[in-house]
């Protein structure tokens, strides 16, 4: 049985002066994919921007957008109303003799990429590379890898900036949902297990009243390849079920920003963010 979602995603930014023009670019609303359908979307900008839509290289939806008056804030909402059933939360099954394949490799080497900000400790790599050697399937080798990593990574809100890289969050063993995922994709990563940041929405209540609003925020999980992309939260040690709304996926978190972009003027900025969810049926 699926779930009727809708998000309502207030962010933006507040100026602490006038700025005269800004560029923007924001991934905030949902895919249609084989496990969830998007009814309806709608984005709204204040001060009244130029706009364009379009897909990006990863097949995200992207609105970007130019406030060309001088403003001292700048407020974006995006209203999703999304259709989700039928998570698939396993594949078809590959072999390690597969995923090793040259031309699979070469297939999937965006997704293999161990770039800096995933890049694993020392010793994470030599875990999963152990893990991994003592695991029938990757798909078994994923949920060992993704065991460890959330046994050492506590969730700890605040520990960490969006600039934080991998090493320093295993380090210090704590992070948000985003820290975790780039962790665990470094890790099954150097295992030689193609992977994917996914960034979306996750329901705050585990049984939410029909109408009632939540206060619910941007979350993070991944997709492993098994024959398919198959999604795990490994912050939450589950697979993503029809509480999880998928937004965009790519290499990791600087594929798939919410909001990023440039100002013209002097002034600092600061980011705010305001999610609500309300399950529609």
């Amino acid at each position: 049985m699926g779930r009727q979602i809708r998000i309502v995603h207030h962010t933006g930014y507040r100026y602490s002066g006038l700025v005269s023009a800004s560029h923007n670019e924001a991934r905030m609303t949902p895919r249609s994919n084989r496990e969830q359908n998007v009814l309806a979307t709608m984005v709204d900008i204040s001060p009244t921007a130029w706009s364009h839509s379009y897909a990006d290289y990863w097949g995200t939806a992207v609105t970007a957008f130019e406030v060309s008056q001088p403003h001292n804030r700048l407020d974006l909402t995006a209203t999703s109303t999304v259709d989700v059933s039928g998570r698939q939360s396993e594949g078809p099954g590959v072999t390690w003799e597969e995923l090793g394949d040259p031309d699979f490799r070469d297939s999937r080497c965006e997704m293999l990429d161990v770039r800096e900000h995933v890049a694993p400790s020392e010793e994470l790599r030599l875990l999963a590379v152990e893990l991994a050697r003592d695991c029938a399937t990757p798909a078994e080798a994923v949920k060992e890898i993704l065991r460890a990593v959330r046994a050492h990574v506590e969730y700890t809100p605040g520990s960490t900036l969006v600039s934080t890289r991998a090493t320093q969050v295993w380090e210090s063993a704590a992070g948000v949902c985003q820290d975790i995922v780039h962790v665990s994709l470094g890790a099954l990563r150097s295992a030689g297990i193609p992977c994917r940041y996914v960034s979306g929405y996750l329901m705050p209540s585990d049984d939410p009243v029909v109408g009632a609003s939540y206060v619910g925020e941007s979350h993070a999980w991944l997709q492993y390849w098994d024959g398919a992309w198959v999604g795990f939260d490994p912050t939450n040690q589950t697979s993503p079920d029809d509480f999880h709304v998928e937004v965009a996926h790519g290499r990791d978190y600087f594929d798939v920003p919410p909001l990023k972009g440039v100002f013209s003027g002097v002034a600092d900025q600061e980011l705010f963010v305001e999610v609500e969810m309300k399950l529609l049926a």
